[in-house]
């Protein structure tokens, strides 16, 4: 079963309507993404939580790192740049960080507050190689911006 955009943006619209707390936001989207799509293994947030430091949040899936540094993996790499990371290949990602052997591909998005500031990325894996494309970037950066750039999100 593949996503239903349409569908998971109005059902986490309607799940996340009037809540600001942004740790509560990233468990609930994280739980309806995972749940969404057979292609993701691994569904959840690296929050930052000091300069140049993400560390886990809220997800779904088997054991993620603990802490990630902006300056390694492809996590690091979204929250360095402020730009999607599609990797078909996480094996010809340079530095990337196997948090998990099983993980094939991934997708990794900057996640922004109202100002604009990066305030976590959101890391999908899967387990199959090359398992996300553009499209998978352009709505999930929709739903990103839909819930978490509203303002009083914090």
């Amino acid at each position: 079963m593949r996503i239903d955009y349409p569908a998971i943006t109005k059902t986490i619209g309607a799940l996340t309507e009037g809540e600001t707390d942004a740790v509560a936001l990233m468990a609930t989207v994280a739980c309806e993404l995972h749940h969404a799509d057979e292609r993701f293994d691994w569904t959840g947030f690296y929050r930052v939580t000091a300069p140049e430091i993400l560390k886990i949040g809220p997800y779904q899936g088997g054991h993620g790192c603990l802490v990630i540094p902006f300056a390694k993996g492809v996590c690091g790499a979204a929250a360095r740049t402020g730009e999607t990371q599609l990797v078909p290949d996480v094996d010809a990602f340079p530095g990337h960080i196997a948090c998990a052997s099983s993980t094939r591909s991934e997708i990794v998005l900057p996640v922004r507050d109202a100002g604009g500031n990066i305030i976590a990325v959101l890391d999908i894996d899967s387990d199959r190689p090359d398992a996300f494309d553009d499209t998978d970037a352009a709505e999930l950066a929709k739903i990103l911006a839909s819930v978490f750039a509203r303002p009083g999100v914090a």
